[in-house]
């Protein structure tokens, strides 16, 4: 049995806890290798406030000497010695204790044979697809000291590991199992022929994930709060089965030529948005007959006048502030409603849009029971679209309906980064982004993609266009404080190409349909992780071209954190934090503080 001697122990005879310095433990360990193994005696006298520094400092070759001479007249003059025992498995776990201690994590090799998923610009930090990092073990950072500005011109890369959006290829790439569902088209839900046709038109044969899921929880009348992520299909998630419904019902109805109301809401955060939307419905509600109008705001109160003078629509696709203005002034009558669908949920349930969504769920009844959607007499059906969802989604839906009627439909990439888009983060002075931004778009010019250029503020859109003017660069700029007149068909003459380069804020990250785009640059960092995976969703879209990426300019220490909880998220393939996908039931202590106010 061996026996190890510790730096710090009290006697068992009452003496005070001492340090004995290094010096002096080197030369008794010396000494016990002649002692027999099985016993070992370590008598000590008048060490007792000896300290390690002083000791190793003050302690010469002399003293040792006498120290030990009077141990050895203190082993024979003692009757009783004091003997330290100490097993062998303890003494193991000490060393392998001390092992992992010494083990420097940030040195484990995170490349293996095959693709990157994170490419730096020191090799030393890349991390191969095939490795995944333990539970425990914290991700060695590219990002890391970028709070430093001798951190300028460092860079990395988060790598696309598959080629189409999930949403497309867990029905083509999967087993056994979803064979069958590789090869179900939209006649699997039971939809009017017409519907299916006008798809097949427009090349849009298999419906995504996403549309699996919800198409036929609405047909069945439920409630629905749809989760996923960008460029998955959710606008004809929910538009074929209210046109589909709205066809069946005007069979139905007795009297058809009965002057009619509007039967289905949309409400959206923007404009173009609207028009986007609308679009998309009246393609598909062609062969019905259906009436899709649209109200944006910004146009004033006799434009959206103008939109009612023949009628109201079975479809209304509007703004929130639009659609307030037409019920204040009674151009549209609501008491009718079979849909209402919220589109961008995190948007419009924002603070500002907010206060007037309440308003307007204040006009409609909202079912909340299933029974209440069906039979003569309705009440809406409640359909909330979007990637996360604010905490004051709960407060405002708990008081036009019962939260337990929400059914929840959620994608499995929701609020992950897509694996199928490139995205880089480069460090950069903010006096260089502009000659950096020249250089991409000068790369991306030969494959005459679509190029979004996000700014965080109107300004910033203003002084870059003047800036890319001087350099020759044609473009085009979209910023919510350009007057209704001069934004509209500026998106539309971008998604039809007559210019590549579009400058503009995050008014363009929501919703837009951006099919053509290769490429988004986000001159300035987005300010928060929603606003990343809008503007990141931008590219890369289901139906659209492949072998999008994403450039993002990182410069300021606020930017620097949100960019290492990204890159955090990559390198472990976990969801970005903070993001909510669940509404959030008001709690009691907040609506006691209300009826207070």
């Amino acid at each position: 049995m061996k026996y190890l001697l510790f730096n710090k122990f009290v006697y068992s005879t009452g003496h005070p806890i001492f340090t004995i310095s290094r010096v002096l433990w080197k030369y008794l360990v010396s000494t016990m290798q002649s002692v027999k193994v099985g016993r070992c005696v370590f008598l000590a006298f008048k060490l007792s406030r000896v300290t390690r520094s002083s000791y190793s400092s003050r302690v010469g070759s002399g003293q040792i000497a006498s120290i030990s001479a009077g141990l050895r007249g203190m082993t024979t003059a003692s009757s009783q010695p004091v003997v330290i025992r100490i097993p062998r498995r303890m003494q193991e776990r000490i060393e392998n204790i001390k092992q992992m201690q010494s083990k420097k994590f940030d040195k484990l090799p995170t490349v293996k044979p095959g693709r990157l998923l994170i490419k730096s610009k020191n090799p030393q930090l890349n991390q191969s697809v095939g490795y995944t990092l333990g539970k425990f073990e914290q991700p060695v950072l590219t990002s890391k000291g970028w709070k430093s500005n001798k951190a300028s011109g460092d860079y990395f890369s988060i790598n696309s590991i598959q080629n189409a959006p999930p949403s497309v290829l867990k029905q083509k790439d999967r087993g056994d199992d979803s064979a069958s569902t590789s090869q179900k088209t939209f006649n699997y839900f039971n939809i009017c022929p017409e519907l299916v046709k006008t798809l097949q038109s427009q090349n849009i044969i298999h419906p995504t994930t996403v549309q699996m899921q919800t198409i036929p929880k609405i047909l069945n009348g439920r409630n629905i709060l749809c989760a996923a992520e960008t460029g998955s299909g959710k606008t004809l998630a929910y538009l074929l089965p209210i046109i589909h419904r709205l066809q069946a019902d005007r069979q139905e109805e007795p009297f058809a030529d009965t002057e009619r109301n509007i039967r289905a809401v949309v409400i959206v955060p923007s404009r173009e948005l609207a028009e986007q939307v609308t679009s998309v419905a009246r393609s598909v509600s062609k062969p019905f007959g259906l009436v899709v109008k649209v109200a944006g705001g910004g146009r004033g109160v006799g434009n959206i006048k103008a939109a009612f003078t023949h009628g109201q629509p079975d479809v209304l696709v509007a703004t929130p502030g639009a659609l307030l203005k037409a019920l204040w002034k009674h151009f549209i009558n609501l008491n009718e409603l079979n849909f209402l669908v919220i589109d961008e949920a995190d948007t419009m349930f924002d603070e500002s849009f907010a206060g007037m969504l309440e308003n307007i769920l204040s006009h409609t009844e909202v079912a909340s029971r299933l029974s209440e959607t069906v039979g003569l007499v309705r009440k809406a059906q409640l359909v909330v679209v979007g990637a996360t969802f604010p905490g004051g989604i709960g407060e405002v839906l708990g008081k036009v309906t019962d939260l337990a009627s929400m059914v929840t439909v959620k994608s499995r990439m929701l609020h992950h980064l897509m694996p199928h888009v490139k995205q880089t983060f480069l460090r950069v002075k903010g006096a260089d982004k502009i000659l950096e931004l020249n250089q991409a778009l000068k790369k991306a010019e030969v494959e005459h993609k679509g190029i979004l250029v996000f700014c965080n503020s109107a300004s910033t859109v203003n002084w870059l266009g003047y800036s890319l003017e001087e350099m020759s660069v044609r473009h085009m700029r979209l910023q919510g404080e350009m007057p209704a007149t001069m934004r509209e068909g500026i998106f539309k003459n971008f998604q039809k190409g007559n210019v590549d380069v579009l400058i503009c804020t995050d008014i363009a990250s929501r919703g837009l349909d951006t099919q053509r785009v290769g490429l988004i640059v986000n001159y300035d960092f987005p300010e928060t992780h929603t606003d990343y995976i809008h503007r990141a969703g931008r590219v890369g879209r289901a139906g659209g071209s492949e072998g999008g990426e994403v450039l993002s300019f990182v410069t300021h220490p606020w930017d620097v954190e949100l960019v290492q909880r990204i890159e955090t998220a990559a390198r472990r393939r976990t969801t970005l934090p903070g993001m909510e996908s669940e509404i959030q039931k008001p709690s009691h202590k907040t609506d006691f503080h209300k009826d207070e106010k």
